[in-house]
């Protein structure tokens, strides 16, 4: 199935990361392997590859412009050990340097020592968030699932999720390493517990390419 960013929310870039997969690799190799998810900060080297002109910037910035940014990348490393599900939601919050009443922007959260918030819902959409994969990702393996078009639908209740799911249906994004799929920040997605598990990275990284309000800032990278 093929999908566009536009009018499903999401796109496959076939091989786009392929080049510098090794480097990639490294990195996480270099992480706590026994941790299913963890932010990444401070690392140079990662730095150059998701700044706008970066072999994974560039896949960004070619949509949401010359001021895009990376503001928060994880690495997620679902395994037999780390095989979890993850139902239906949207990711809705981001990570600020300091918290900084401002309207629109609330709830906040401390998490691991970060301030989080829920910002306006038009920002979010006009976000980006990019998944590579340093490992083949099929169906057995469990691949993102996505509501094609609930990007478009703003901030979804959540009693409303399951009946948007089923109206939207749902599209599963299969991806073999070095592929990167590009989403709409607001989709609505889940993650089943791998069928038949094994190692299964992705970076995730979410752009922005706007400045926050009233002196807030991105924590970022």
């Amino acid at each position: 199935m093929s999908l566009t960013l536009e009018t499903d929310g999401a796109v496959r870039l076939d091989r786009a990361a392929l080049s510098i997969l090794g480097e990639l690799q490294k990195i996480a190799d270099a992480q706590a392997a026994d941790r299913a998810g963890m932010r990444l900060r401070g690392i140079p080297q990662l730095s150059r590859l998701l700044a706008p002109t970066g072999g994974l910037g560039t896949l960004a910035a070619a949509r949401l412009g010359e001021a895009t940014r990376p503001v928060r990348a994880i690495l997620f490393n679902k395994s037999e050990g780390n095989n979890w599900a993850l139902g239906w939601h949207q990711d809705r919050i981001i990570v600020v340097r300091e918290r900084i009443e401002t309207a629109g922007f609330g709830p906040w959260t401390i998490k691991s020592g970060m301030v989080h918030v829920a910002p306006p819902a038009d920002l979010l959409g006009g976000m980006l968030t990019m998944r590579v994969h340093l490992d083949s990702v099929p169906e057995t393996n469990a691949p993102l699932q996505i509501a094609r078009g609930s990007h478009r639908l703003g901030r979804i209740a959540e009693r409303d999720v399951d009946t948007v799911v089923a109206r939207c249906g749902t599209a599963a994004c299969l991806a073999e390493a070095g592929d990167v799929w590009l989403y709409a920040t607001p989709i609505l997605h889940a993650s089943a517990a791998s069928s038949a598990p094994r190692r299964r990275r992705v970076l995730q990284v979410d752009f922005a390419a706007v400045d926050l309000p009233d002196g807030l800032q991105w924590l970022g990278i």
